[in-house]
């Protein structure tokens, strides 16, 4: 199956032994989007490599735009502004969002549910829209800076943003009422695809699908970064590991995100969005057209890059599909020395065949869309 399959969701291929239509054994084959991106790293400045994280998960940019960010950041020892955390969290939660709303729309395709597909992808293209507004692409973002963001939110966009928070619970009721009790889908994904706690953890998987077997496991609120601790929400988990338990997972993951925003837009500080060091953030544009210092300033650190310290940082959020960490090893130079990603999709995707031998083949495609895999961030 694959590597061009609409079902694979990306160019996965899966070798799959069949006894008629019972799979007997399954073999992913991974590296048909493989770029190379962790060796590229090691020729560009940390401010070059960002537009590179927004190809990884390209469903949910932003998010990876401030796990990048926040890597660098704690490799420095810098700690950004009020204003720009609460910022962050918005894009990562809005990411969330986004991200889900394109795998319930896809999930639900591929097992025969047409409907949801136009729902949840209208209300997709109001998210891209907000997110156009706030940086100018819908996805190749690279909204964040070292030690900031790219520009500050402004209040019509705030005041789009609460459009959206306000209406999008609403929404998700519309979504539910199509699937959780349709008997067709419960057919399908009830003790489909099952896993428990302590095999999911053997495979090191993360994210809703961790949380699907049981396991009350989320960085925002083991290893808070950005102000989450800040937050109240819950944290969604399952009880069988199943398909169904991993859909329900996400289903309430988009409402505790709007219960996120609502409070980010409500508590969202004045304020600089960015660190005071001209060593690290680049100068307002007026003032590089006005001063001859300031231009030399943007000049170097355009060229030059951030100095970063000898040492090495591993850095993980919880992105829309699990724990994405940056691990980086500096020699003081301006690029890194050693870059590695720690992507959620790469683990998840190596419990397919647990999930699928023994099973139908039919219920193979119904597995892929589950854990909600990027190519993109698994073949970096």
């Amino acid at each position: 199956m694959g590597p061009s399959h609409p079902a694979t969701h990306g160019v996965l291929q899966l070798v799959l032994q069949l006894e008629g239509e019972r799979v007997v054994k399954c073999v992913p084959h991974l590296g048909y989007l493989h770029r190379g991106m962790e060796k590229i790293a090691e020729n560009r400045t940390y401010l070059q490599f960002i537009p590179y994280t927004d190809r990884m998960d390209y469903l949910a940019p932003l998010a990876s735009n401030v796990g990048f960010a926040l890597a660098v950041e704690e490799l420095i020892g810098v700690t950004v502004p009020e204003r720009c955390q609460v910022i962050r969290v918005i894009c990562c939660e809005l990411a969330r969002i986004g991200a889900h709303l394109l795998w319930l729309g896809t999930h639900a395709l591929d097992l025969g549910a047409a409907t949801v597909f136009f729902h949840t992808f209208k209300d997709r293209e109001w998210h891209y829209d907000l997110v156009e507004d706030l940086t100018g692409a819908r996805l190749t973002t690279s909204f964040t800076r070292i030690g900031g963001l790219m520009h500050d939110v402004t209040d019509p966009w705030l005041g789009r943003m609460r459009e959206f928070v306000d209406a999008f619970p609403g929404r998700v009721d519309a979504f539910e009422s199509l699937l959780t009790n349709n008997t067709i889908w419960l057919q399908r994904t009830q003790g489909v695809g099952a896993i428990n706690t302590e095999d999911a953890i053997d495979y090191g998987m993360t994210g809703p699908s961790l949380r699907a077997t049981g396991l009350e496991q989320d960085l925002r609120k083991s290893r808070p970064y950005s102000g989450y601790e800040n937050y109240e929400f819950d944290i969604p988990c399952g009880t069988e590991g199943d398909i169904y338990d991993r859909y329900l997972v996400r289903i309430e993951e988009m409402r505790q995100s709007v219960r996120i925003l609502d409070q980010a837009l409500k508590n969202l500080p004045d304020g600089p969005i960015n660190i005071d060091d001209p060593k690290i953030v680049l100068p307002e544009k007026k003032r590089v057209l006005t001063s001859m210092e300031e231009l030399i300033h943007q000049f170097i650190l355009v060229t030059e890059g951030v100095g970063c310290p000898a040492g090495e940082v591993y850095h993980s959020t919880e992105a829309p599909k699990g724990e994405l960490g940056f691990y980086i090893v500096s020699t003081g130079e301006a690029s890194p020395y050693r870059l590695r990603i720690r992507s959620p999709s790469f683990n998840n995707i190596a419990t397919l065949p647990h999930l699928v031998e023994g099973g139908l083949v039919a219920d193979v495609i119904a597995n892929i869309a589950s854990l909600d895999p990027v190519m993109g961030e698994v073949d970096r």
